[in-house]
């Protein structure tokens, strides 16, 4: 049996450094970016990436395993903060997705995403024998629920669209079978017809009709091109417009998407916009092969871990960062609708930032614990 310690002896040599230095190398990037998409918070973004690297230490060092033996706390922890924010939260433009804190804001649904990470790692390993028993999916599915629908009334759809993808992806990697994957979507696939077909009628009552517009200006964007359709169109024309170098960082061009105010807070959901413009179409593939060599490296590790929870929290975290980059620059660059999720390490948001930091504290220590072979 193993003994799950707060930490353990480590070798120097099983820390993942080429993961960290992918990590670095996104954020500085996320800085710079940030600073010139607007210059008042790079302060704090530079603030952000120190303390995420503080954390990332911190947590790669502590045992995963003793980590995961508190998972029902940590299931707990997540349902009373997004709870919390519903009833005390900053309503910020008909949304209540954070906690005002005074010296900055709190977004529980990020923290909450590394949570349930977590959560269902343990949860899954537990049930490895009878995972695809009819019981055992019921409680999965019921677990899942709760906090997706905490998230879903915030009202916050991309967050919950993303979470619901990751845990998806968890169980898939803990040996769901084919035949049940296969039974879901001959269901899913008809019913996700009949729900769009419904919400894009002018009297549905299942979305916000912010969320219902900007699906219409997805379907139909010369419709809506001076409306929902609006940003999705100029962060087109302004990737375009960097070419093949971009602009440069900082420029004053008064045609620039940030300038002319043609996106509002391009530091954000459109940060690829500006990414696009200012680095043009060699920063861009900089950018996305970042991205995807940190997602690699996290499989990477998770495939050399020990047991199923390391494994599952590797592929978790690296899923969660490449479905919220594919959503980021997939909206910043029309293939899917409006919708807003930050861009991993790039994006400003000190919670975001620092939960993907404590994501990938917990890969490095699944690294320092590799497979014993005999």
């Amino acid at each position: 049996m193993r003994s799950h310690r707060f930490t353990k002896p480590y070798q120097l040599k099983n820390y993942k450094f080429a993961l960290v230095l992918s990590v670095l190398a996104l954020s500085i990037l996320g800085v710079l970016v940030v600073g010139s998409a607007k210059a008042s918070l790079q302060g704090k973004q530079l603030f952000g990436v120190i303390l995420g690297i503080i954390v990332m230490i911190i947590v790669s060092l502590i045992d995963y395993m003793w980590i995961l033996n508190f998972y029902w706390l940590m299931y707990l922890f997540t349902i009373a903060i997004l709870g919390f924010v519903l009833v005390a939260g900053t309503n910020v433009n008909g949304a209540t997705r954070w906690i005002d804190l005074g010296f900055t804001t709190f977004q529980p649904s990020e923290l909450a995403k590394i949570l349930l990470i977590l959560f269902f790692s343990k949860f899954i390993m537990e049930h490895e024998e009878d995972i695809n028993d009819k019981f055992t999916l019921l409680k999965y599915a019921i677990l899942a629920g709760i906090p997706l629908a905490l998230i879903i009334v915030e009202p916050n759809l991309s967050t919950t669209i993303c979470t619901a993808l990751v845990i998806c992806l968890m169980i898939y990697i803990g040996g769901l079978s084919y035949k049940f994957i296969g039974t879901v979507l001959v269901i899913l696939i008809p019913v996700a017809v009949i729900f769009l077909s419904i919400v894009v009628q002018p009297d549905q009552k299942i979305l916000e009709p912010y969320q219902q517009k900007r699906i219409l200006a997805f379907i139909e964007p010369e419709k809506y091109e001076s409306d929902e359709a609006y940003q999705q169109k100029n962060s087109v024309m302004a990737i375009g417009s960097g070419q093949l170098t971009g602009k440069g960082l900082n420029n004053n061009t008064t045609t620039s998407v940030k300038n002319g105010n043609f996106i509002l807070e391009p530091q954000t959901d459109f940060i690829f916009a500006i990414i696009g413009e200012e680095l043009g179409f060699i920063g861009s593939c900089i950018v996305i092969a970042l991205l995807l060599l940190i997602v690699i490296q996290c499989i990477l590790i998770g495939m050399r871990s020990q047991d199923l929870a390391g494994r599952i929290i590797c592929c978790g975290i690296g899923g969660l960062i490449g479905i919220q980059s594919f959503i980021n620059i997939g909206v910043a660059t029309k293939i899917l609708p409006n919708t807003g999720v930050p861009l991993p390490f790039v994006s400003y948001g000190l919670t975001s930032l620092v939960s993907l930091y404590i994501g990938i504290g917990l890969v490095l220590n699944v690294g320092l614990q590799p497979k014993k072979y005999q």
